[in-house]
């Protein structure tokens, strides 16, 4: 049997963690959002994850972060500098994820409340016949073995449709935007 936290200890003080996936999906998009500052995500971090009572005492804030990222990386120590290649979004995939939660488990996560580190260990465990394991089979997939052109070139448009969208930081979406309102002549 699966332990999994529900609090973080800070100076001798408990404080409840919301555990939901539903939370620490919210807390991975907050994360991941360029156009907010450091400061206000690591504020929104804390209130998603611990609520009104993690904000009250700033002297706790550091280490309320340092819990906060160790729980959504299901305990894991985040290594920066060997990032493997990522193979799967949970926001650009979440379709493919409860489609083949629904299959493998039947389980609507629609309409299921479930510990964050639960849903994560379940992805682990989901059948090759799935459509997210299929699509990050497709992702993962090393063409260069494949000697016949047309079914590399398949391999290729396939890739293709299934390939993760590379995030814009801030710094692209501003320029973008004085581009169009050059374009525009404003």
């Amino acid at each position: 049997m699966n332990s999994y936290p529900e609090y973080a200890e800070v100076m001798g003080k408990k404080y409840k963690i919301n555990t939901d996936f539903k939370v620490a999906l919210r807390c991975n998009e907050v994360a991941e959002d360029s156009s907010i500052q450091d400061e206000e995500r690591a504020l929104a971090l804390i209130y998603l994850l611990y609520g009104d009572e993690g904000l009250k005492d700033n002297e706790s804030w550091e280490e309320l972060i340092k819990i906060a990222l160790k729980f959504l990386s299901c305990g894991q120590e985040i290594n920066k500098e060997n990032k493997e290649e990522v193979d799967m979004s949970f926001n650009q995939d979440w379709n493919y994820i409860q489609t083949s939660f629904f299959s493998d488990y039947n389980i609507d996560l629609a309409k299921t409340q479930m510990h964050w580190w639960q849903l994560c260990n379940m992805i682990g465990g989901l059948t090759d016949k799935c459509i997210l394991s299929r699509v990050r089979f497709v992702r993962n997939f090393d063409i260069s073995q494949i000697k016949d052109s047309k079914e590399r070139e398949k391999w290729i448009k396939q890739k293709e449709v299934v390939a993760l969208k590379k995030e814009k930081t801030y710094e692209q979406r501003q320029l973008d935007e004085l581009f169009e309102r050059q374009l525009k002549g404003e």
